[in-house]
């Protein structure tokens, strides 16, 4: 058996190479056919401590399409280069966030 080199992990889909625009719109694409409501968030680290990170713009509540939802992404990749960028889902029946996954580090990170 073999184990993972020690570097820092992030979330869930961070023991897999960085996502492509094609994989983040997929998954953005369950989020929306679950009924989730999609938010952009960005911070300059990413420690574990780290619960609160600064939301971009408000959450997309009338969001249709993934499009969306990615220009939102770009548009906050591109104001805040050297931060990590994250999507999070919530649900409003459960009140509380469901996934959430990085889509932006920082060229400076270790992948």
């Amino acid at each position: 058996m073999q184990t993972l080199p020690k570097e820092r992990r992030y979330e869930t889909l961070s023991y897999l190479p960085p996502l492509t625009d094609a994989q983040i719109d997929r998954q953005i694409q369950y989020m929306v056919e679950q009924g989730f409501i999609p938010a952009v968030e960005f911070n300059e680290t990413s420690d574990p401590e780290q619960h609160y990170w600064t939301m971009w713009k408000l959450p997309l509540f009338s969001v249709s399409t993934v499009r969306e939802v990615m220009a939102e992404i770009q548009a906050c990749r591109q104001q805040y280069p050297k931060c990590f960028v994250r999507v999070v889902g919530f649900d409003n029946v459960k009140q509380c966030q469901i996934l959430s996954f990085i889509v932006h580090k920082p060229s400076s990170s270790l992948y």
